[in-house]
């Protein structure tokens, strides 16, 4: 649980950086923000999502599908149905494989933490 001081600091920076959040009413269940901000951090680094995907999530050719749009493949964009396509992989038109939990050692919990974090891409609230 945060600290007062600590909720009061991120809406001070959310304000001075005029970075939008996504409501907490507006998570889907069982998403916060805290498994969104630990998914980023596993998307860009353990997790190596980002070497199809891209560090920005827009995709790469081939590769890894565009993350921050409204379009999906091998989902509806709900946060279960990424879970469910990060879980058990997926290919693509190219014939690029993302294996179950996108390869590395993840756990169950990581991996809800990047689809979290996957879903936050596309759902962020207009500026």
């Amino acid at each position: 649980m945060k600290s007062a001081t600590t909720r009061l600091v991120l809406a001070a920076a959310m304000l001075v950086f005029a970075v939008p959040a996504i409501a907490a009413q507006d998570l889907p269940e069982g998403v916060t923000e805290q498994m969104i901000t630990e998914g980023e951090t596993i998307f860009k680094g353990p997790g190596i999502c980002f070497t199809c995907h891209g560090q920005d999530a827009k995709g790469m050719p081939g590769l890894g599908a565009d993350l921050t749009d409204k379009e999906w493949t091998h989902a509806d964009g709900t946060y279960d149905s990424i879970l469910a396509t990060i879980m058990k992989g997926a290919t693509n038109a190219a014939g690029a494989v993302m294996p179950p939990k996108g390869g590395p050692p993840l756990t169950d919990d990581q991996v809800k933490a990047v689809a979290a974090y996957v879903w936050s891409l596309s759902n962020k609230p207009a500026k």
